[in-house]
């Protein structure tokens, strides 16, 4: 996993998860941005940094939240 400190100038197209719920605690992804990762970031800090995971960390972090070990 990497971070982009400024998420807003990397130029990606960003899409509100559909699984966001409707009381500010939105995530956004960047799908296609990168090859083979997914950069996230919270919808309220457009600006603010982002995660970019790899396919295979993307799969092991969804995971573990569904599990919930992340809270």
């Amino acid at each position: 996993m990497t971070i982009i400190s400024d998420a807003s100038a990397a130029g990606f197209s960003w899409t509100k998860s559909t699984y966001s719920g409707n009381q500010g605690d939105c995530v956004e992804v960047a799908h296609g941005a990168t090859p083979a990762a997914l950069p996230v970031r919270d919808s309220k800090r457009p600006a603010g940094p982002a995660l970019v995971f790899g396919d295979t960390t993307w799969g092991v972090f969804v995971d573990a939240l569904k599990r919930g070990d992340v809270a």
